[in-house]
């Protein structure tokens, strides 16, 4: 099995399209007005509005819901990612080490999940990173 995608119900897609592109500084491919994908080295980032809910089961996402899961992207330099992106975007912490070795900064989407940017920072913490 391979882990393939997240999708984000938006009750504003353009809106968290953009934030997206902004964060990963990729651009969407946009596949219908209402849908569009990041795509990423590791994994796809779809983001639908929220009529695209019903074409699953009615009710079975929300937009704006989250708050359990943080998305997570790997960059090479967090501190110069925040500083990008500090003035544009919703901070919810400022860089800081964490004790497993990765150096992080949380931000929030529009609709509020939360996106977490690091860098592996302790040798220990590159290695594990290593063959991703």
């Amino acid at each position: 099995m391979k882990f393939a995608s997240i999708r984000l119900v938006a009750a504003d897609v353009k809106k968290m399209v953009a934030f997206y592109e902004l964060v990963t500084g990729t651009r969407a491919d946009w596949l219908a007005p209402v849908f569009a994908e990041i795509v990423t080295p590791g994994a796809v980032l779809a983001i639908g509005s929220a009529e695209t809910v019903a074409l699953f089961k009615e009710g079975s996402a929300e937009p704006g819901a989250n708050r359990t899961a943080i998305l997570e992207f790997m960059v090479s330099d967090v501190d110069a990612e925040f500083a990008r992106l500090k003035d544009q975007v919703e901070v919810v912490h400022e860089p800081k080490d964490l004790p497993w070795g990765n150096r992080t900064v949380q931000l929030s989407d529009p609709e509020g999940s939360r996106v977490a940017l690091y860098t592996p920072v302790t040798d220990a913490a590159r290695r594990r990173f290593s063959g991703r």
